[in-house]
């Protein structure tokens, strides 16, 4: 059972996709390697066809507990303050936004997909904003269960906890970051990916490289080597 998708595998998705929404969907998600939240968050003024490059808004929000006696920050597990020592029964809270803006850089493939789909009228408006997918994010689960299930993909197994899973938009955002890190594992290319996949923490970039496991199985093998045992 694998533990990630390779391209062959993301080429058998696209294959099986019924419209050019749902294969635009699939590319982006693989070859940008952005999140599915990211993705329906498209508009078409965040494409920029001349230049080659989409822009990615992410917003995340958190809540953020302090005492209501002093005012010191809290976590989740608190019964007490630490610092007053009052029982915490209802802290205050406020929850804090974070906007962080990324742009990346688009493929000359895709960019003609994106081209070609907006071109045909793609894009739904909702409101005041142009999306490029006018979907929910359980739709777009749907989307590409259904288009592995047609594929013939197997499941995937999570290397670190054994679980087994669907392939999912996730899964399409996996398989980009182990190809890039099985292309480049050096510091720079993992300080880029980080950036393009815009992680906050570097810890969770280096993840892929554990992924991909070739160093660790070039690294065994090198061990039984018949020439040395």
């Amino acid at each position: 059972m694998k533990a990630y998708l390779e391209p062959d595998d993301i080429r058998q998705l696209e294959q099986a996709t019924t419209c050019l929404r749902d294969g635009l969907l699939i590319a982006l998600l693989f070859h940008e390697g952005i999140r599915i939240s990211e993705a329906l968050g498209l508009e078409v003024k965040d494409v920029d066809l001349k230049v080659g490059t989409i822009t990615i808004l992410h917003l995340k929000s958190r809540l953020k507990l302090n005492c209501s006696q002093c005012g010191t920050n809290l976590g989740r597990s608190h019964v007490f303050c630490p610092r007053c020592g009052a029982r915490i029964d209802k802290p205050s809270a406020t929850e804090q936004a974070r906007r962080r803006v990324r742009t990346l850089p688009v493929d000359t493939d895709t960019l003609q997909r994106l081209k070609e789909y907006i071109e045909r009228g793609g894009p739904v408006k909702k409101g005041d904003k142009l999306l490029l997918f006018a979907i929910n994010r359980h739709r777009s689960w749907q989307i590409v269960r259904d288009c592995a299930q047609r594929a013939g993909l197997p499941k995937l197994v999570n290397p670190e906890t054994g679980k087994v899973h669907n392939v999912s938009p996730h899964k399409l955002r996996d398989a980009f970051a182990v190809l890039a890190v099985k292309r480049n594992d050096s510091g720079d290319g993992l300080r880029l990916l980080q950036q393009h996949l815009g992680h906050s923490s570097f810890d969770t970039t280096a993840r892929y490289r554990k992924i991909s496991g070739d160093e660790h199985r070039e690294w065994y093998q090198q061990l039984w080597r018949k020439s040395d045992v």
